[in-house]
């Protein structure tokens, strides 16, 4: 209805009535006066309709009004001892004032503007002072800034008058330089604040508006937008090779840098010239690789760029391992008797469900580790020979560090070293073999874990390589021969018996260590197939070797792969970066994330802290720093969500080989590296088939 009651009329006649009281009540032509400021009190009487005050804002406000002065009056109405005004707008300004004059920054009896009103309409007038006003829109601010520096403002005095810092200033001054056409749909609000701020990277009009405009809707965030405008420059905060050079240097040649004014700590660095900075990488590289050279070696490079994939096209020359001196003996046996100790200590605190002391004593074994492997890698060397006819390559890796990849050698080069060691040692071979073999030993530094998840992790492993090997018959007869060969025709006994009448040895120790595996995927699937080979078999032992003889070869060849399966012992008493039977793991195929998944129970929580966010920050890293405030607990089973369905493993069960080794490789103690073991070097023994 638009008809209106007289109720309603009656209100809307009394509220304009009220409101005209009100103005004239307010009249500053009949009602300002100037009070002091010893005799303005702020009491708690609810006239003033703001009951909470920013304390924080008061020095600030306080310093303005110093520099510019009281801009707007107070409020009051007569106190009820005659003597006093209470204010009922502008409590924040009654306090900047009081505390200038507590500074002596005033005087205590300074002049204050005052409106005093009547009191049945303070309420009123107090409610309307904080109600009926509109906040600045920002993009007036930018450009009222621009126009007081336009005027011969310094910024510092601007900072000053506005109780902010000259940065603040200054992404003001910047902003107000965006084109006009884009401030004006800013105002309209078609964009925001932080699409703003990105395009204001530049003060390109041209170039601001096209990175708009030209951009799908989809493409207009404030990281695409700043992107596009930086698309033909170097990130210095992301960039290795910004890093190696250092920011410094570059501008010392000369170097042209934008910044962003609204990136946060180090970031929003760009660097325009990106030629210079290829140049003065190559050069430095190129200072080190000529020191690297006077090690001996035939032959250095710099190649700021190289991939794996290039260093993969060498090879690796062999390593020789010194013997240690008395005392660096007595320093790597304590320190693995340590190492040893702690292990114990770790396994009886994670018993004892002590989450604070298991993650006290990894670290302890880690930083234990990290010394013994530093001494093994002290032992490490190449001879001059090998020096003579290999190389080094200096690179930079992705955190802007110089690495070293020593024992580079070409195709041609590795086989006239391998030449003359065979006529050294007149085709000897075997102790050659030993000695690659011994430089491998401690390529890559062991996981960090306890001997107990050591042998749980490896008993996974060995029935997963079980099965491949029940599934594969060519490779469970060549890794049955070659035990046979090395025992019978080579001499090579690794502590076994080999007698004319072979009993193999079934493995059945993997449930004692993981008492999961009996119902592993691979643990399942590998009983399946010798339950359905024992259906078939005739349980008489005469008439099983009747049935045998009458087999077609390639089905007793099935056979014998399921039964040599089981002989398979690839489990590793103790941590260690070596892992046994990767030939024969490689021969068949071995993928660990078939038959393995990473569990809260199965594994992370058997590790510490530091670890499961080490492994996190590989898959989810985004979630890092929020699984960081958790217990122990929480942090394993989200890290076991997390992980399921990524694929990934634990170092421990990584593809084996030259690869790998180079891919967990730490650098030296100069930033530097070696490259990886040529595949020829990495020869290690099978997984070990025991007979008695």
């Amino acid at each position: 209805m638009n008809a209106t009651t007289q109720t309603e009329a009656r209100a809307v006649d009394t509220a304009v009535s009220s409101a005209a009281n009100v103005l004239q009540t307010a009249d500053p032509s009949k009602h300002m006066i100037l009070v002091p400021l010893s005799r303005l009190v702020l009491r708690a009487s609810g006239r003033n309709v703001r009951k909470t005050v920013p304390r924080m804002s008061i020095p600030e406000l306080a310093a303005s009004i110093q520099r510019v002065g009281l801009l707007q009056n107070l409020i009051v109405i007569p106190a009820a001892d005659g003597l006093h005004y209470e204010v009922v707008a502008g409590g924040r300004r009654l306090a900047a004032l009081k505390l200038l004059a507590k500074k002596h920054r005033i005087a205590k009896d300074w002049q204050v503007p005052c409106l005093r009103v009547a009191d049945g309409t303070a309420r009123t007038a107090s409610l309307t002072e904080n109600v009926q006003r509109e906040a600045m829109h920002p993009a007036d601010q930018f450009e009222a800034f621009a126009a007081l520096v336009a005027e011969g403002r310094p910024i510092e005095d601007i900072a000053a008058d506005f109780s902010v810092t000259p940065l603040v200033v200054q992404r003001r001054l910047k902003l107000a330089n965006v084109s006009p056409r884009l401030m004006d749909d800013y105002r309209a609000d078609a964009l925001s604040l932080d699409q703003l701020m990105a395009l204001a990277i530049t003060d390109d009009h041209t170039a601001q508006e096209a990175a708009f405009y030209d951009a799908p809707q989809w493409q207009r965030n404030p990281q695409n937008l700043r992107e596009r405008l930086t698309e033909r420059e170097i990130d210095a905060h992301r960039h290795p090779l910004v890093r190696f050079v250092g920011l410094d240097a570059y501008e010392a040649a000369g170097g042209g840098v934008r910044r962003d004014l609204f990136a946060e700590d180090d970031t929003g660095v760009y660097l325009t010239d990106a030629a210079l900075v290829e140049r003065l990488a190559q050069d430095k590289l190129a200072g080190i690789a000529a020191e690297v050279k006077t090690e001996g070696w035939a032959w250095t490079d710099a190649a700021p760029a190289a991939t794996l994939a290039d260093l993969q096209t060498f090879q690796r020359a062999p390593r020789a391992r010194r013997e240690p001196t008395k005392r660096e003996a007595q320093r790597i046996e304590k320190l693995q008797e340590k190492m040893q100790a702690v292990g114990v200590a770790v396994d009886a605190a994670m018993d004892a469900d002590d989450e604070d002391k298991a993650d006290a004593l990894q670290e302890e074994g880690e930083a234990l580790g990290e010394q013994l492997q530093a001494l093994e890698d002290g032992l490490q060397g190449y001879s001059d020979p090998v020096k003579g006819a290999a190389g080094a390559i200096v690179t930079i890796d992705r955190n802007g560090q110089a690495v070293i990849h020593r024992g580079l050698m070409r195709e041609a080069e590795a086989k006239a070293l391998r030449t003359l060691e065979r006529l050294r040692q007149g085709f000897g071979g075997e102790d050659a073999e030993s000695e690659d073999e011994g430089g491998t030993a401690n390529e890559a530094q062991a996981p960090v874990m306890s001997d107990r998840l050591a042998q749980r992790l490896s008993a996974h492993r060995t029935v997963a390589l079980q099965l491949g090997v029940a599934c594969r018959p060519q490779a469970a007869l060549a890794a049955l021969v070659h035990g046979m060969v090395q025992t019978v025709l080579q001499g090579r006994h690794h502590g076994h018996d080999m007698p004319v009448g072979v009993r193999l040895t079934v493995q059945d120790r993997l449930e004692a260590l993981a008492p999961d595996v009996p119902e592993s995927p691979a643990a399942v699937a590998l009983r399946e197939m010798q339950e359905a080979w024992c259906d078939k078999l005739p349980q008489d032992s005469a008439e099983l070797f009747a049935a045998l003889l009458a087999m077609e070869q390639a089905e007793l060849m099935a056979l014998l792969a399921v039964c040599m399966a089981s002989t398979v012992d690839v489990v590793t008493p103790r941590a260690t970066p070596h892992q046994p039977g990767a030939k024969l793991a490689q021969a068949v195929g071995l993928d660990m994330a078939a038959w393995w998944k990473p569990t809260a129970e199965g594994y992370f929580k058997h590790v510490s802290k530091a670890v499961i966010l080490q492994a996190v920050g590989e898959f989810a890293p985004h979630t890092v720093n929020r699984l960081a405030k958790l217990k122990k607990a929480d942090i394993a089973s989200e890290a076991e969500r997390l992980a399921d369905g990524t694929g990934w493993m634990p170092a421990v069960f990584n593809g084996e080989g030259p690869q790998q080794a180079m891919q967990e490789s730490e650098p030296e103690e100069a930033q530097e590296q070696d490259a990886p073991e040529d595949a020829e070097a990495m020869a290690d023994e099978p997984a070990e088939v025991t007979t008695d």
